[in-house]
């Protein structure tokens, strides 16, 4: 008997579904830093044993669009509630339980588990162990009653807390069925994908406000060579002043961020890099469905 599925995993923004993503799969697959809205696009990162295949799925934080890029984003977390054999519907210890419940009263209709998942738990220890105790029940009461049918689970997915538990019991959710992708496939995102994740981690970490979020990356060569992987990547803007930050006095802030994506490529990859960055302005590209679609933000 083997057993495979899709266990996709949705949310508001900030909760911790890229790093419950990368604890679960044991691979360093999604962008996962303290910002929102780090995650763009929906994201695959597969389990994979003799008689199982889990493929998980990490969506984009639920929020109302202001623009294209969230409507984009948007509809990637919305198709996760359309295929999923499992669905993990991940919450915080201070998250207001009714924050979207448009996209929580889809959550409530569907008929397949749903697993919710209380993360960052060790937030609560601040205080004693039985007041502690007692806000855990308060908020387990309070999904309960928003998600009756669902199971709940408290986790720290950084602490990897719970997680080994949720595992073993997606294991036992899981439809009979034959693997959907090779064995030794861990994603199903090619090597260009990230190379621009990774690079736009760094800007995410290194750079204030709105930058970040008017950023995204196109890398225009990959050429693995048998000592060496070349890489040229294009970060785009909106704004002219956005490209003069980005690049820095005398070129230091760009210089940096391409050098800590470099370690981290090198890492990635187990091989040297050889990386060179651009910057370019490609105005209001957030709002353009033609632009976005040639950045993949397209959910069907």
């Amino acid at each position: 008997m083997h057993k495979a599925g899709f266990v996709n995993i949705v949310g508001n923004p900030n909760v911790g579904k890229s790093t419950l993503m990368n604890q679960l799969v044991g691979e360093r697959i999604s962008i996962a830093t303290f910002k929102a809205q780090t995650t763009r696009h929906r994201i695959m990162g597969i389990v994979n044993t003799d008689d199982m295949q889990i493929v998980f799925s990490d969506t984009p934080g639920v929020l109302k669009p202001n623009y294209k890029l969230q409507e984009s984003m948007l509809a990637f977390s919305e198709s996760a509630l359309q295929d999923a054999d499992v669905l993990l519907y991940v919450t915080d210890v201070v998250e207001n339980p009714e924050k979207n419940m448009e996209f929580l009263e889809k959550v409530q209709k569907m008929t397949i588990p749903v697993i919710l998942l209380i993360n960052k738990i060790d937030e609560l220890a601040s205080g004693s162990s039985s007041s502690s105790q007692t806000r855990l029940n308060d908020i387990v009461e309070k999904w309960h009653t928003l998600l009756p049918n669902a199971e709940i689970l408290p986790i720290s997915a950084k602490n990897k807390f719970g997680t080994d538990m949720l595992l073993k019991r997606i294991k036992e959710l899981l439809p009979e069925s034959p693997a959907y992708f090779d064995k030794d496939q861990l994603t199903d995102k090619p090597a260009r994908f990230f190379v621009s994740e990774i690079i736009r981690e760094k800007i995410l970490l290194y750079y204030d406000k709105e930058i970040p979020y008017a950023v995204e990356v196109r890398v225009e060569r990959f050429k693995e060579e048998p000592k060496l992987i070349r890489i040229n990547a294009v970060i785009y803007v909106e704004r002219d002043s956005q490209k003069g930050i980005i690049i820095g006095h005398q070129g230091v802030a760009l210089k940096k961020v391409s050098t800590e994506a470099r370690k981290a490529l090198e890492k990635f990859f187990d091989k040297p890099i050889y990386l060179e960055t651009f910057v370019k302005v490609d105005k209001d590209w957030r709002s353009s469905q033609k632009e976005l679609d040639s950045f993949g933000y397209n959910p069907e």
